[in-house]
């Protein structure tokens, strides 16, 4: 099988090449990765039309991308490596994409973007901001990758968010996206020169509690396993003129 592995953290996160190392010591897949040069956190589907990309070998099979990740997985399917991917892995991201951050996610973009090519494709996120245990956590996602291939299916991606913990997660579980409020700050500063600047930071973040969500079987240290749909989801037919 040949893997693509992609991220929004940029080439050198360390859940990115840990998950390259381990998938290459299987010795079953050809993997090879391409993520954006830096950060590109919360970028979403963002796709850079127009505008040339730059791409860098940074070490075996292991590329960098001027892009986002969107573009990452775009490239990889229209052919600037010599094999096309069977499976795109996106992550593990630094942090959780649990329900709503799905919207946002530049990891969420790259498996989605792999869905949109009609293969199996997989958003990976570590439930931590700091003390991030990687290896429990690469060496729970090699084990059970072939079972997390097994829920997808076409037209969605595999959003699945890991609990941070040295043992790794106890199991996992189907779970649908929980619903998260944003109580962001802005601060305005008018400049000596005349310009209005914005500045956005992130503040804290409310989950709606739900049994079942992703958010509470990662608390249940549980690997959350929420299918995704690729296209928009119609709620309501419109109505004729």
């Amino acid at each position: 099988m040949n893997i693509l592995v992609t991220n929004d953290d940029g080439i050198g996160s360390e859940g990115l090449l840990l998950l390259v190392q381990a998938l290459r010591e299987q010795g079953r897949h050809s993997v090879y990765a391409l993520a954006p040069d830096s950060n590109r956190s919360a970028v979403s589907q963002a796709i850079s039309f127009m505008r040339d990309l730059q791409l860098k070998e940074v070490a075996q099979d292991l590329w960098s991308c001027s892009g986002t990740p969107a573009d990452c997985v775009i490239l990889a399917f229209m052919g600037v490596f010599p094999v096309v991917p069977d499976l795109v892995l996106s992550g593990i991201n630094r942090g959780p994409n649990l329900g709503t951050d799905i919207l946002y996610s530049g990891t969420a973009a790259g498996a989605r973007q792999g869905a949109l090519y009609n293969v199996p494709s997989i958003a990976l996120s570590l439930d931590a901001h700091t003390s991030f245990f990687w290896d429990s956590t690469v060496r729970f996602i090699s084990e059970h990758l072939d079972e997390f291939i097994a829920y997808w299916k076409t037209d969605t991606f595999l959003n699945i968010n890991l609990p941070n913990t040295p043992q790794g997660p106890a199991g996992m579980a189907l779970s649908f996206p929980s619903r998260r409020l944003y109580h962001d700050t802005l601060t305005v500063f008018d400049a000596p020169n005349g310009k209005r600047y914005c500045f956005v930071e992130p503040g804290a973040v409310e989950t709606i509690p739900a049994a079942g969500s992703d958010y509470a079987l990662v608390s249940q240290n549980l690997a959350s396993i929420s299918l995704c749909a690729v296209h928009p989801v119609v709620v309501m037919q419109p109505t004729g003129q």
